[in-house]
């Protein structure tokens, strides 16, 4: 597969097509595979966090999310095929699990905006033969707590396996939550984090228009929306991320 490493953190550099098609493969193997959707604010994490680092490195799949991983290929010389956002990953995974009549697990963060059940009902005026079941989970809680979680969970709904997985904690708790998943394998064959992806699908927070996406100023268009809580992680992202990859040899 041809791969590229930003700042350490290898980028799975194939096409939107070879990006189904790896999707529809990992579905016919009964074991876990994750998928990271990676930007810049998620490389500059692992680069003061070990076991994100890793387990980015690790993941089966991690593809670019966000501008700013084009312009450090472009920087290196390399041509980015395709990028990813988590959202439209997202909607993707739904549409083949549709196809397929899988069944989808939602992982809500108890502190989020948008619940399961309320994401659930978003996806089901899409999708309304699908079987999608879901729990929320406090993401700093204990390994123990949110194992605890998933088993009442699996008692439950009657459960041995659910095909995929979405997870919306955000960076890097989503990640180390599926990383944590391995003695859980035989629930699910596909675990991707999809950050802020619930919230756009049940429309609490508002997808920036399709030419603002074409042209990767998503970001611009979330700091509109929410100044003070972005300002920082968009100046990590569009200032220190850049003079990090400038300065990289």
């Amino acid at each position: 597969m041809n791969q590229f490493k930003i700042l350490g953190v290898k980028i799975d550099n194939i096409s939107k097509r070879e990006i189904i098609d790896k999707m529809n493969d990992f579905l016919k193997e009964d074991r876990l595979h994750h998928v990271a959707t990676v930007n810049p604010e998620i490389i500059l994490k692992a680069q003061e966090d070990d076991v994100l680092f890793d387990i980015l490195n690790n993941a089966n799949l991690c593809l670019a999310d966000g501008v700013g991983v084009r312009f450090a290929f472009w920087r290196f010389g390399r041509h980015l095929r395709s990028r990813m956002t988590g959202i439209d990953l997202m909607w993707k995974i739904l549409e083949i699990a549709n196809e397929k009549k899988l069944s989808v697990l939602l992982v809500a963060s108890k502190h989020g905006l948008s619940t399961w059940q309320e994401t659930r009902d978003a996806i089901l005026k899409i999708y309304p033969d699908m079987r999608i079941s879901g729990v929320c989970i406090d993401p700093s809680a204990g390994h123990f707590d949110r194992s605890t979680e998933l088993a009442n969970l699996n008692i439950k709904e009657g459960h041995t396996t659910f095909d995929v997985l979405f997870c919306n904690f955000g960076a890097p708790y989503q990640e180390k939550f599926i990383a944590s998943l391995n003695r859980w394998s035989s629930w699910t064959r596909l675990a991707v984090g999809v950050g802020g992806s619930f919230e756009f699908i049940t429309g609490k927070i508002k997808r920036a228009p399709k030419i603002i996406r074409i042209f990767g100023l998503e970001w611009a268009w979330r700091f509109s929306l929410e100044p003070k809580y972005r300002a920082k992680r968009i100046f990590k992202a569009a200032v220190i991320f850049p003079a990090r990859v400038f300065f990289n040899r």
